[in-house]
This record gives structure tokens, C-alpha cells and sequence, in this order.
């Protein structure tokens, strides 16, 4: 891509982002957040970080060397440091460092 379309790329997603971050302040103005919208604030997160394991975890080998075990001590010890330390970006980067880590060194094996 050309340096112009670069900017205007930037642009787009830069307007689409502030639309998506000012549309709740458009649609609710000074009035009170409904209790559905609530709700959903509420309990979206978690479900979008469960459907995210799920799609990071679907296609694990689990009948073949190292039979899931990267993924799953990633996934250990990410909820490991996350509930120990209360910081995400540790916990993603423990996990991640971990599971690098072993696939790197368990792929030198096999």
C-alpha cells in the first residue's frame, strides 16, 4: 500500500472506533443505562473470553505427542497468575512465555 492509503486505512478504523466508543453516549445521552444494557456489560466479557478459549483450544492435538500439554499448562498457568496476581498482562505473558516455551521445546523432541 501507498503511504496515502495507509492514512486513510488509519483514518477509517480510527472513525470507527470513536463512532463505536461515543454510540452509547448518541443513543442514552444523559439518560439512565437500561437494565438490559447493564446486564449485558455485565456478563459479555466473560462469555467472549470463554468463546476465545474455545476457539484457541479447538484444535489442540489430543491423540498425538505432547497430547494437549502446551495448551493446557499455558491455559494453567495464565488462571494461575492471573488469580494470584490480578494483573492480565502478567498472566498473558506468563501463559504465553510458557506455552512458547514448551511447544518450542517439546517440537525439538519429537
Amino acid at each position: 500500500m501507498s503511504a496515502f492509503e495507509t492514512a486513510i486505512m488509519i483514518a477509517v478504523a480510527a472513525l470507527a472506533t470513536m463512532a463505536t466508543r461515543f454510540a452509547a453516549f448518541w443513543f442514552f445521552g444523559a439518560r439512565t443505562v437500561p437494565p438490559f444494557v447493564t446486564y449485558l456489560g455485565r456478563v459479555l466479557p466473560p462469555a467472549v473470553m470463554a468463546m476465545l478459549i474455545v476457539f484457541c483450544l479447538k484444535d489442540t492435538p489430543v491423540t498425538r505427542a505432547p497430547y494437549g500439554l502446551p495448551e493446557c499448562l499455558g491455559v494453567a498457568i495464565t488462571v494461575g497468575l492471573y488469580r494470584w496476581r490480578r494483573n492480565v498482562l502478567l498472566a498473558v505473558l506468563g501463559g504465553t512465555v510458557v506455552y512458547m516455551g514448551l511447544l518450542r521445546g517439546m517440537t525439538a523432541l519429537v
